[in-house]
């Protein structure tokens, strides 16, 4: 088991790293004003692109294999929430609405939900049609279907109405938020993962991995650093800034 969750929490720890260089880098631009062109281009939507695609599609594959889904479901919304208030109260310009951590937290409860009815679907057609569906909606707050940047079909503009909406991937005119993840693609990449689990799921867990051991520690105390990642980046550039 502790090889097991071993390779879990490396993989997890480099994902956590990688997206802490991130988010630096974001307030170094978005907040310090540090001119890096380098950002805006397409290396760096692969680098983010890449660092929440892990994150939701771990998420899902450990929601795939764990007991306690409904109650860590409720845990991590309610730290979404918790995120979305202090960027509200204190932070307004930066406001977080449906952030990463919302997203996870809504699918874990809907999976959580909904977990003996989706294994009644065979492993690896669930699979299969949670990423076909991904593919299709990759665009959907664009306002487009396709598959991924084929775009194939406008969406009509009255699904873009409120909060709502854009909670559930139809974001309207005027919405705005530093961290948007919506249910539309988001919770299709997580169900790839739920299915990736029940399909290979002990296979990829039997692999003989030690890990690494700061990643590993990384990797077990995810939620953590990223409930606090932020402040503590602020805080140390502000000082050198400052």
């Amino acid at each position: 088991m502790k090889e097991r969750c071993s390779l879990l929490d490396t993989i997890r720890g480099f994902t956590v790293i990688n997206m802490v260089l991130f988010h630096a880098v974001w307030d170094l631009v978005y907040i310090f004003g540090v001119n890096w062109e380098w950002y805006f281009g397409y290396g760096a939507y692969i680098w983010q692109q890449c660092i929440c695609c892990t994150f939701i599609t771990l998420s899902g594959f450990c929601s795939g294999m764990g007991r306690h889904t409904l109650k860590r479901g409720g845990i991590v919304f309610a730290l979404g929430m918790g995120v979305t208030l202090v960027t509200l109260l204190f932070m307004p310009e930066d406001l977080i609405l449906f952030g990463v951590l919302t997203l996870i937290g809504s699918s874990m409860l809907m999976v959580g939900a909904l977990k003996p009815y989706l294994k009644k679907v065979p492993a690896i057609v669930g699979l299969l049609v949670s990423y076909g569906l991904f593919a299709f909606t990759r665009h959907v707050n664009e306002g487009y279907l396709g598959i991924f940047t084929h775009l194939l079909l406008k969406l009509p503009e009255w699904l873009y109405r409120n909060y709502l909406t854009a909670y559930l991937g139809f974001p309207h005119m005027g919405f705005y938020s530093t961290d948007y993840f919506s249910l539309i693609p988001w919770l299709f990449l997580f169900l790839t993962g739920f299915y990736l689990y029940q399909v290979a799921g002990e296979k990829i867990l039997s692999v003989r991995w030690k890990g690494i051991s700061p990643l590993n520690w990384i990797g077990c105390h995810a939620l953590e650093i990223y409930v606090i990642h932020q402040p503590v980046i602020y805080g140390v550039l502000w000082v050198i800034f400052r």
